[in-house]
């Protein structure tokens, strides 16, 4: 029921001084969340600047990354965007890469109707053997994949997934209900608890980048039914959960992996840093949650 693993992060993108992609920066911080709780790495998603980051270097980036964990974990690579060709080209040069699963967001910006929605995610579905994972996420995107939309997909042989960021919980309970051969992820950190209690199978994770091993033992301990157990973990996490995303995500966790981890440069315009007092609010939470 969990296709791609529990606890899969929304990698970051590591950028020299120049601004380039970093991909020695890039092999080792896929080792280390992998070492750290990750069943699985989202590359070149919204963490990792897909918006910004030309074709070339996605496919040089998801080759990094399949050298650097092979077979240990699962490679999804961002493939979608609101051009259906493109999607479909990309996804084809992501299977050529050796990914193992491809994500795919809702098209942004020209906001098609379901129909459309329907036609595209089939559209990158088909154009490689790669299963996919749909990433609706409405708050970024402005079109929300309806359930209705949802259970028509679920039943693409190569559709295997949805990372839920509606924010609404009774739409993932129903997403559930409706779609039980959808596996369903969280994609917002702080709602990940909630959403396994109502079915979700694990979380694309943001805060794993620092605390994964942390985030891994809720999801079992949720899974398993120690629901004690996965709340305590929840609500230390909260914080750090709310910190991240004080600013416009990835800026707030670049600046915290080059603070906790190793340097991985700034976020590429038009995002920029985060303010001071973000970075003393994750501070705070690491702080909190060493304690």
């Amino acid at each position: 029921m969990a296709p791609f693993g529990h606890v899969l992060t929304a990698m970051i993108t590591p950028f020299d001084e120049s601004g380039a992609v970093d991909h020695e920066r890039a092999w080792s911080l896929a080792r280390y969340l992998v070492d750290n709780g990750s069943d699985g790495l989202v590359v070149t998603g919204t963490t990792g600047e897909s918006p910004t980051l030309s074709g070339d270097e996605k496919v040089a980036l998801f080759r990094t990354v399949v050298d650097a964990i092979g077979s240990r974990a699962k490679v999804v690579a961002g493939t979608g965007t609101y051009n259906t060709a493109e999607s479909v080209e990309l996804t084809k040069r992501a299977a050529d890469a050796g990914a193992h699963a491809v994500l795919a967001v809702t098209p942004y910006y020209n906001k098609p109707e379901q129909a459309g929605l329907i036609a595209h995610f089939e559209a990158m579905a088909d154009a490689s053997p790669l299963p996919v994972m749909l990433y609706n996420i409405p708050g970024r995107t402005g079109r929300r994949i309806e359930i209705d939309t949802l259970v028509h997909l679920s039943e693409h042989p190569g559709i295997l997934a949805v990372k839920d960021a509606v924010m609404d919980i009774d739409f993932t309970s129903e997403t559930v209900r409706r779609a039980p051969d959808l596996a369903v992820y969280s994609g917002q950190d702080s709602n990940t608890w909630p959403m396994i209690a109502v079915g979700a199978v694990g979380v694309v994770s943001v805060i794993s980048h620092l605390a994964g091993n942390q985030v891994k033992a809720m999801v079992v301990a949720g899974l398993a039914g120690e629901m004690d157990k996965a709340a305590h973990i929840h609500r230390s996490l909260l914080p750090l959960c709310w910190a991240c995303f004080l600013e416009t995500n990835p800026a707030p966790i670049k600046a915290a992996m080059s603070e906790f981890w190793e340097p991985v440069g700034k976020p590429r315009l038009p995002l920029v840093a985060p303010k001071e007092s973000t970075l003393a609010a994750i501070r705070n939470a690491m702080a909190g949650l060493a304690g």
